[in-house]
């Protein structure tokens, strides 16, 4: 009778074994498969309701008037740092306001070439105009015309400047200064 009972739970044991297997590999070979499917395409789904909502929300006057006050925001931000081409004209006689208010002499100024100069991010429609400006002048009056160039609008980059000491006591030093611009393109009618 052991027999008997012995040989049944061999038997039971062998087919759950092969069933498991068999399920293994249809689990392995069929639904796995189709569940690395289902959630790919639900990511696609997320991110097209994404967009989707997006795009609704866009479409709304408040999104809107939102947009375009940021629009016109990042607009006057950028005329602090960039000059029309017509205003460029009158740069350099601004620059020379400057030095004649600060009380500089042997003031000198003039354009440079720009055909070395690289192109900015937005080569379409930005420039980099060059200006070296040259003048005699006391430490503090350095610093004063320095802080004037900071400060005009729109901004004045100064990428580098040297002084001369004078060999004289008294006298002013002799300053050379590379400046730049950033100058919007003439918009062709």
């Amino acid at each position: 009778m052991k027999s008997v009972h012995k040989r049944y739970f061999v038997v039971t044991a062998l087919v759950w074994a092969g069933c498991l297997t068999v399920l293994f590999v249809v689990y392995m070979l069929v639904l796995a498969p189709q569940e690395r499917s289902r959630k790919q395409i639900e990511k696609e789904f997320v991110e097209a309701k994404n967009a989707y909502d997006q795009t609704v929300a866009a479409a709304k006057d408040k999104t809107k008037g939102r947009l375009t006050k940021e629009i016109e925001d990042l607009q006057g931000r950028l005329k602090k740092f960039v000059i029309d081409y017509e205003d460029s004209a009158n740069l350099t006689f601004d620059i020379s306001q400057i030095a004649s208010q600060i009380g500089v002499s042997s003031f000198g100024i003039k354009g440079r070439d720009n055909s070395g100069a690289q192109a900015t991010a937005d080569g379409d429609q930005i420039v980099q105009k060059r200006i070296q400006v040259s003048f005699t002048a006391g430490f503090n009056q350095f610093a004063s015309f320095l802080n004037a160039l900071e400060r005009n609008r729109p901004v004045l980059f100064v990428d580098e400047f040297t002084i001369t000491r004078s060999d004289q006591a008294g006298a002013g030093h002799q300053v050379d200064m590379d400046l730049a611009v950033f100058v919007r393109k003439r918009q062709d009618s």
